[in-house]
């Protein structure tokens, strides 16, 4: 299916191809292209950018161009006389709201998976052509180099279950367990920033404010204390299991069960009583 087709079905009836970007990052030329494009089809009432690495340059990028103010971390939007966003502060603890001003369109950076994609059934999206006008050199970052992580299994960020780890698993052979559990109930293993940091997983496994947001049916938080960035990726979980030696962790305050104590105990006996009924 192409792309075209793809975005088609969720509603979109035009898709503008910017042309060939290889060996630059995106961020100039694609903020160039929005630009360029406002001034000869009109500016729409809001520009919705993803979260993404890439997303949050463009938007930065086109705000400087258009001189207009950006609205991120969105997770909900409404309209009631004109666009309004909700996001989520203090650790996804309260949902605040805000709206643009003034003239000109808004520029908004939504959260991943904010929204469930529901498909209206159009037909494919037009293709138009927004080549660029040429960019001055000097003025863009090229890519000299590029890695391509290698990933197994299920994406993280479609897992019904989660196993995540933290610091409180206390060595990087122990996060085998998070794996093994995550396996066993056909899920995805992640992790907390702090782990990630010290180069025992890569950061495809992050869960929290600087990476992923999961919203599994599941979620198996192992030796996580709870910070706040860490239970912004992971509050829409449907289910919280905690595991932690710390009575007072901030985790248990959004658990649905708890369970104090040495989590190198507790998730080696949970594994056997998985594989244990397994087999049955």
């Amino acid at each position: 299916m192409s792309l075209a087709e793809e975005v088609g079905k969720f509603g979109v009836t035009t898709l503008y191809d910017v042309g060939p970007i290889q060996g630059i990052l995106p961020g100039e030329p694609v903020a160039r292209a929005i630009a360029e494009l406002l001034h000869r089809v009109g500016a729409p009432e809001a520009i919705f950018v993803p979260s993404s690495n890439d997303g949050r340059d463009i938007a930065g990028r086109l705000s400087a161009r258009l001189d207009r103010p950006v609205l991120t971390n969105i997770v909900g939007v409404s309209d009631d006389n004109g666009l309004i966003t909700e996001h989520l502060v203090l650790g996804g603890t309260i949902k605040d709201s805000a709206r643009f001003t003034g003239q000109g369109p808004g520029i908004m950076v939504i959260r991943d998976r904010a929204f469930e994609m529901e498909p209206s059934g159009n037909a494919p999206a037009v293709v138009v052509s927004a080549t660029i006008s040429d960019v001055p050199g000097g003025t863009t970052a090229t890519i000299t180099n590029s890695v391509r992580e290698d990933h197994r299994g299920l994406a993280l960020e479609e897992a019904t279950v989660v196993g995540a780890g933290g610091r409180g698993m206390g060595d990087i052979a122990s996060y085998a367990l998070i794996e093994e559990a995550a396996r066993l109930l056909h899920g995805a293993p992640g992790a907390s920033r702090a782990i990630v940091d010290a180069g025992w997983v890569p950061y495809s496994y992050q869960v929290g404010q600087t990476g992923k947001t999961v919203k599994p049916m599941v979620y198996l938080a192992c030796g996580i204390s709870g910070a706040t960035q860490h239970l912004v990726g992971m509050n829409g979980a449907q289910n919280v299991v905690a595991i932690n030696k710390d009575a007072d962790a901030p985790i248990f305050g959004v658990a649905d069960l708890g369970i104090v104590g040495d989590v190198q105990q507790i998730l080696p006996a949970l594994i056997e009583m998985i594989r244990s009924r397994a087999l049955r």
